[in-house]
């Protein structure tokens, strides 16, 4: 399934030509609200499998990328599934990525840190959507918050759903990011995303618990180690949430 997210390029010509030598059927559809999580939203309601995997546009999966995240399903207890983000063109900048080579569990109400799965490479049964919702839509790409990944999975984790990181489920992520700019540029949009995330964390009474203990520790470690543009980041994040927080 392709979510079309009012692209004003060459998407549909490109749609159109994969859809002619896929192996799968293609299904595409659009979504006027502009944002990754209203995309994912739309897909999620018009998806008809138990599994919905979920990647990016600038993403390639392993060809034995669906049969990977299948095996991990098979243990009944796992509700949702990450996998390996690697770089495709090994030019780009070592960033946005999960090269992590081993498995990782994660039990029912623990504490999920950022960037340990990524949006790029995961995958959810379709019961957590039915339990906890869609995803934030003030988050993600098409917002100034990243962070509806992870957040995501928050949730799912606080509901009752275990989940996993396999290294075997691997997606090739073409960033183009090459230049320092361009890391500023994503690292600050990644502690944007964070903060917000730990405001809405330590907002929710469901949540609190888990993430008095991390956000301590992280600011603990800003004032160590002199971290101040990536903590006054942080903080501009829990801001701008905090702003849009009574918005639909």
């Amino acid at each position: 399934m392709i979510v079309d997210n009012g692209s004003t390029d060459h998407t549909a010509n490109v749609i159109a030509e994969f859809a002619l030598t896929a192996q799968v059927r293609v299904v595409v559809m659009h979504e006027a609200n502009r944002g990754v999580s209203h995309a994912k939203n739309a897909g999620i309601r018009v998806a008809q499998g138990e599994i919905i995997a979920f990647t990016d546009d600038d993403c390639y999966p392993a060809p034995d990328y669906l049969n990977a995240i299948t095996q991990c399903f098979q243990d009944q207890s796992i509700a949702y599934v990450g996998g390996k983000v690697l770089l495709f063109d090994p030019s780009d900048l070592p960033i946005t990525i999960q090269p992590l080579n081993h498995e990782v569990a994660f039990p029912t109400g623990c504490y999920i840190s950022p960037g340990l799965i990524h949006g790029a490479n995961f995958a959810f049964r379709r019961r957590v959507f039915d339990v906890v919702g869609g995803f934030d839509t003030k988050l993600g790409p098409g917002t100034p918050l990243t962070a509806e990944d992870v957040d995501m999975l928050q949730r799912a984790s606080i509901a009752g759903f275990s989940g996993a990181y396999t290294p075997f489920a691997v997606v090739f992520h073409h960033h183009r990011r090459q230049t320092k700019q361009d890391e500023k540029d994503i690292l600050r949009s990644y502690a944007l995303g964070r903060g917000a995330y730990f405001f809405k964390g330590l907002s929710q009474r469901e949540s609190r618990r888990l993430f008095i203990w991390p956000v301590l520790k992280r600011v603990g470690g800003h004032i160590a180690y002199l971290r101040f543009t990536e903590f006054f980041h942080e903080l501009q994040g829990a801001l701008i949430y905090w702003q849009t927080r009574h918005l639909p």
